[in-house]
């Protein structure tokens, strides 16, 4: 049911992608916390896969109703009346107000919609906002996905992982 990046290493012995985020966070001393939408706390549950995650995962939210995304991340209600729970802008605070609600120095955040119904024409079903806060710099990515729903929050974890390692790194630099 889970793609294989998720169970086990690749081929080649490399770690996987969660194994890659977890070392970096503990390598800089950093703890993570996620607030989740449309991956219902798929992010958090595929880093408790890793050995030693305990050591840099604080806590994580599923906030997947707004009234979760205010109450527990922090968006505003203007944020959410104004641009909605699958916006860049909801993202962004998700990620913001989870790392400081939870005193962590990252913030993962994803909210999407991850079908098969609920898409409208200006948000179809795929269509997903992730954010990352690391140490107060926030960046918001769009993915449109195309899968399944399923398929569509296990790609959305994917690039969250990958998004929050890349963003620890530049960090780094």
């Amino acid at each position: 049911m889970y793609p294989q990046w998720m169970l086990q290493k690749t081929e080649s012995e490399e770690t996987s992608l969660e194994e890659q985020l977890v070392n970096e966070l503990a390598k800089h001393k950093l703890t993570i916390t996620t607030a989740e939408s449309c991956t219902g706390g798929m992010i958090a549950g595929t880093l408790i896969n890793v050995a030693g995650a305990s050591d840099v995962l604080n806590e994580g939210y599923i906030t997947y109703s707004n009234e979760a995304k205010e109450r527990l991340a922090g968006v505003s209600h203007e944020t959410l009346e104004t641009y909605g729970a699958v916006s860049e802008e909801t993202a962004r605070e998700m990620a913001e107000g989870a790392a400081k609600a939870a005193g962590a120095d990252v913030g993962l955040s994803s909210t999407g919609i991850a079908g098969p119904g609920g898409g409208t024409k200006e948000k179809p079903v795929g269509l997903v906002y992730i954010g990352c806060s690391v140490c107060g710099r926030t960046n918001v990515i769009k993915c449109q996905f195309t899968g399944s729903r399923m398929e569509n929050r296990i790609a959305t974890v994917e690039k969250a992982l990958e998004m929050a390692l890349k963003e620890i790194n530049n960090l780094a630099i």
